[in-house]
């Protein structure tokens, strides 16, 4: 069995509305509620393996705070690939990867993180700014992880219910 983590990035200054969407940063609750979220990981005892990230300005920093928070030692593996894809350009990369690895976070954007989860765990559920989402996979090896692959949310946690 492998476990993914989805991770909707933390909310978005739109301060500066002349910034390309890819350049936004996060805002005040953003920057609160990300390493808020690494926290609740590390003390749910969720050591991911890998963590992956959109190269947006959002979600990396977004990684990066829950990556500290959580004592994630790793390096964070930026792709470009992740900037508002679909379902399954999330799963791409995850393809690759060996089979002794057994978690992976990714920290993305909607509507695909959301579909991917909806599609994954067949259930219909909203991933606002910052929620996390723990899914279970069916899997022993990575390459078989298609939207075909009927995983079992097991967990999912948004800030506000977090206070």
């Amino acid at each position: 069995m492998k476990t993914l983590v989805l991770m909707r990035h933390a909310k978005s200054s739109w301060d500066k509305p002349e910034l390309p969407d890819r350049d936004r940063p996060l805002n005040k609750r953003g920057e609160k509620d990300a390493p808020q979220m690494g926290r609740l990981l590390r003390k749910k005892d969720i050591k991911p393996d890998r963590v992956y990230a959109s190269t947006a300005v959002r979600a990396a920093k977004t990684a990066e705070l829950v990556a500290e928070k959580m004592h994630f030692e790793g390096e964070i593996i930026y792709l470009d690939a992740y900037y508002m894809a679909e379902p399954d350009a999330y799963l791409e990369p995850l393809r690759e990867l060996p089979d002794d690895v057994k978690c992976v976070l990714i920290v993305g954007h909607n509507p695909g993180l959301e579909g991917l989860l909806q599609i994954l765990s067949r259930k219909v559920e909203s991933m606002p700014t910052a929620a996390v989402a723990r899914v279970n996979l069916p899997i022993d090896s990575w390459k078989e992880l298609t939207l075909e692959v009927h995983g079992k949310l097991k967990d999912l946690w948004l800030p506000r219910d977090l206070k």
